[in-house]
């Protein structure tokens, strides 16, 4: 199970949610006959077939179809490129599944409790997407949002153009590049609402990456480890990219895995045009 704390600097306001995904059947691969999933895998979605999915009532049969084909696609590509260190069914449903819906809930409460907006409709960038998480697992929980991800690396970028082409998303754009480059980009600067990454960099790197993207009034969120303390070291960076930490949101789980902690910050004011600095610079010369 599955439970958000958040608090702001001064204060602790308890949120709580239930379990977003339980296990659900895993689906035999049919559009990849180039990639054979090893036999623990196999063995893997044997076993969950038993397992309840009744906490998985507030998706469609569509969303449900569309994680599955996520999941599967995964596992199949990891087989060829690193995508993950995660190859075990149950353990993508955890680690990665789990992880990515759980940090809906104190976005949605702190977009609406910030914003005059609909969160219905969001623009929302996932830096350094990865394997498109969580940025793909959004698009598929909230599919009237507008999501952007956003990836440097090509093999990558060809993942998750084919992982949106499988899945039959409509509301993802795949975008190959630097957070360097697209922040001082007029297509892409201060454009989006909501600004994630999960398992990218440090707080200070993440401020530079991840904040010139951000509008006015919108919101920056990092995925992080317990009790981050690199938090504190991240301040200066965050003012001078024009924000501010508005609450930590902790998601305890009874899983191997432990706690996770989202660093939610506010974009209070426009990012100087001097930032991001030159690609690779915020990487090296942290602020």
């Amino acid at each position: 199970m599955l439970a958000w704390r958040c608090k702001p600097p001064a204060a602790l306001f308890p949120l709580s949610i239930g379990t977003f995904v339980e296990h659900f059947p895993f689906i035999k691969p049919k559009a990849f006959p180039l990639y054979r999933i090893k036999s623990k895998s196999l063995t893997t979605a044997a076993a969950i077939r038993t397992h309840n999915s009744s906490c998985f009532d507030s998706f469609s049969c569509r969303q449900k179809q569309q994680i599955r084909l996520y999941v599967d696609t995964l596992l199949q590509w990891n087989q060829k490129m690193n995508l993950t260190a995660v190859t075990d069914v149950d353990e993508v449903m955890e680690r990665h599944i789990k992880d990515s819906l759980a940090m809906l809930p104190p976005i949605q409460d702190s977009y609406i409790s910030r914003s005059n907006s609909s969160i219905d409709s969001i623009k929302l960038v996932d830096v350094g997407t990865g394997a498109g998480l969580p940025g793909l697992v959004f698009a598929i929980a909230c599919p009237a949002w507008k999501v952007t991800l956003l990836e440097s690396m090509n093999k990558r970028c060809d993942f998750l153009e084919h992982a949106v082409s499988v899945t039959g998303l409509s509301n993802v754009e795949v975008v190959r590049g630097r957070a360097e480059n697209l922040g001082q980009s007029v297509t892409f600067r201060e454009k989006f609402d909501v600004a994630v990454a999960r398992a990218v960099a440090e707080m200070r790197i993440l401020a530079e990456y991840c904040l010139p993207l951000v509008r006015v009034g919108g919101l920056f969120i990092a995925a992080k480890g317990h009790d981050p303390q690199e938090v504190r070291n991240a301040e200066r960076s965050l003012k001078l990219m024009g924000a501010s930490v508005l609450q930590l949101c902790s998601v305890e789980s009874h899983s191997p895995y432990g706690q996770r902690t989202a660093i939610i910050c506010s974009k209070d004011h426009p990012t100087p045009r001097k930032y991001p600095r030159d690609p690779g610079t915020p990487a090296k010369l942290p602020l």
